[in-house]
């Protein structure tokens, strides 16, 4: 696995997000408001709703279609209901953002959405 720019934290407004694009899927990054970093799959496991477009609140994002809350450190849905989305390694250095990818997911743009 190796580590990938992508950004930097100013890119993120707090309790924001924005989204990579990489050959295996859409990945949503997160920035809580005490900025800390988190990236997951940028599908909710319900009905695939765009977690990026979500309600973050503390280290959780609420997914705009039908209310599920995703734990942005575990990708596990919260209370009654399951599922969960991939996480991904997130790394901060000097206000860079790096994400792990598998060799075979290295975005080919290395922008923000």
């Amino acid at each position: 696995m190796d580590w990938t720019e992508i950004g930097t934290l100013n890119d993120i407004p707090r309790r924001g997000a924005r989204c990579i694009n990489t050959p295996g899927g859409k990945i949503a990054v997160f920035r809580t408001s005490d900025d800390r970093v988190f990236a997951i799959e940028d599908h909710c496991p319900h009905q695939g709703g765009p977690l990026s477009q979500g309600i973050v609140h503390g280290e959780a994002v609420t997914c705009p279609l039908h209310n599920w809350v995703i734990s942005l450190a575990t990708g596990e849905a919260q209370g009654a209901d399951e599922g969960k989305v991939a996480t991904l390694n997130v790394r901060i250095e000097e206000g860079r953002i790096f994400l792990q990818l598998a060799v075979e997911e290295i975005m080919t743009e290395k922008e923000l959405a």
